[in-house]
This record gives structure tokens, C-alpha cells and sequence, in this order.
């Protein structure tokens, strides 16, 4: 474009609508730069959080855990905890793919690898660990679990520190 017509569209753009036109304000570097959309990442706690929602909206678990149960009788708490259990284990089931670290019968003997030590993340040794960097075998007494895959709805606009929210009756 010609600086002359570019001079003559600026002046008539201006006196009539009072706006460069975007065209030539971007030629000439007088365009604002269009904001780039903030994409929000989201954090290991958002997981966190959304996993204690689903677990309190499936089965109330929150409810449950800060409820104080001393005035129960074990067989009311026991009843209780039947019903808390099963809901959370079909929600757990519905969202998270477990699997044991040691896919193992817990009970029996446990060779580990003697050329490295086990990872303290996937193994933890207890009862009668030596101090020597070798490490012995053992009996297996918890397989331990890991997650395999997630399966969470996407998260939305809501709040996330709101696990749950007040519910007012109407009368």
C-alpha cells in the first residue's frame, strides 16, 4: 500500500469514525497487541481436591471422617463405615485404575533385586533392615498400590476448594 493512501484512509477513518483503520495502525506499529488467552495449568492439588469432591459427593467420606463417632456404638459405626466403604471403593474403581507395586501374595517370600537397592518410593523395607547398602529379601506383607491411569472430568469454572457445598432447606 502506498503511503499516500494509506495517509488518506488514516485522515477520513479518523474525522468520521474516529479509529485507525486496523490495517494500516498495524503496518505502521500503532495496533495494540491482542492479549494472548491465559491457559490455566493445572496443579498436582487441583486431583487432589477434585478426588475429595467426587469422594464426598459419592459417598459423603468428608462427612463421615470429621464427624465425631464417640458417642456410636461399634455396631452404628460399623454399619456406617459399610456403606462410606462401598461408595468410595465403586468411586475410586469409576475414576482411578489401581494396581499393586508387588503384584505379589502378601505372606510369602520376597526376593528383591541385589544388584540396586529398592526405590524408597515403590518399597519400603521394615522389621530388621541392615544397615549395609545390600539389600535382603523378605516376606511381602503389603503389595502396595500405584495408579495406573486417570479417568477425572475435565474441571470447569468451579471452586475447588469447596468440597462440598452448604445446603440450606427452603421451607
Amino acid at each position: 500500500m502506498s503511503r499516500i493512501s494509506a495517509a488518506f484512509r488514516s485522515f477520513f477513518s479518523l474525522l468520521f469514525s474516529g479509529i485507525l483503520p486496523e490495517d494500516i495502525a498495524t503496518a505502521y506499529g500503532y495496533a495494540k497487541p491482542k492479549p494472548t488467552p491465559v491457559v490455566e495449568v493445572p496443579k498436582a492439588s487441583d486431583g487432589a481436591l477434585q478426588i475429595l469432591q467426587i469422594l464426598q459427593r459419592d459417598s459423603r467420606l468428608i462427612d463421615f471422617l470429621m464427624e465425631d463417632i464417640g458417642a456410636y456404638g461399634d455396631d452404628q459405626v460399623g454399619a456406617a463405615v459399610r456403606g462410606v466403604h462401598g461408595d468410595c471403593r465403586d468411586s475410586l474403581i469409576r475414576h482411578l485404575t489401581l494396581v499393586p507395586v508387588i503384584d505379589g501374595v502378601e505372606g510369602t517370600p520376597q526376593k528383591l533385586d541385589k544388584s540396586k537397592a529398592p526405590d524408597p518410593a515403590r518399597i519400603k523395607l521394615i522389621g530388621n533392615v541392615p544397615a549395609s547398602g545390600k539389600p535382603p529379601s523378605g516376606t511381602l506383607r503389603h503389595r502396595g498400590w500405584m495408579v495406573s491411569s486417570i479417568n477425572l472430568p475435565a474441571i470447569g469454572k468451579q471452586e475447588l476448594t469447596i468440597l462440598a457445598p452448604a445446603e440450606i432447606e427452603v421451607e
